[in-house]
């Protein structure tokens, strides 16, 4: 069973800064959990006014795809699904997305791999590290470790 909040800020008074708007929910650790957080983001995105094409909806997705896969084949632990959270902070120009999964033992690397590497998979962290202004993760209480990637939501400028 999915069972998600997504929590939206009243209105900003007059010349107060925006609060940040959050969305999170539980996915099944499967190939259609990973499915289902992707559309959920892009959908969440589009409730914070960014259309599904726009250039920051399609980056949170494919950093989402990419740690929500990485969940599912890297933090699968038998009878623990994985956990998606979303943060749109309009001041700060950023959407923080958090990963988290009950494999604590199973650490990313401190660091994307310096180059592509061979066979078919491996480039996620790449992506997420190309996409993502920064990125990292830490370990959970009382089990299991987090994920996350903050994502601009300003135009890059034009050149």
């Amino acid at each position: 069973m999915l069972t998600g909040t997504t929590t939206h800020e009243d209105e900003p008074r007059p010349g107060a800064a925006p609060l940040p708007t959050e969305a999170r929910e539980q996915f099944a650790s499967s190939p259609q959990g990973a499915r289902l957080a992707r559309r959920d983001a892009v959908r969440w995105m589009e409730e914070w006014g960014h259309p599904p094409a726009s250039d920051v909806s399609c980056t949170v997705a494919l950093v989402v795809g990419e740690l929500a896969a990485n969940a599912v084949r890297h933090g699968r632990v038998p009878g623990h699904g994985f956990g998606l959270r979303l943060a749109l902070d309009a001041a700060a120009g950023l959407v923080r997305v958090e990963v988290a999964d009950a494999a604590a033992a199973t650490r990313p690397p401190t660091s994307a791999p310096s180059s592509f590497p061979d066979g078919e998979s491996g480039r996620g962290l790449l992506l997420v590290d190309a996409l993502a202004m920064r990125w990292g993760w830490a370990l959970r209480r009382p089990v299991g470790k987090t994920v996350w990637a903050e994502i601009s939501t300003k135009s890059p400028p034009h050149q």
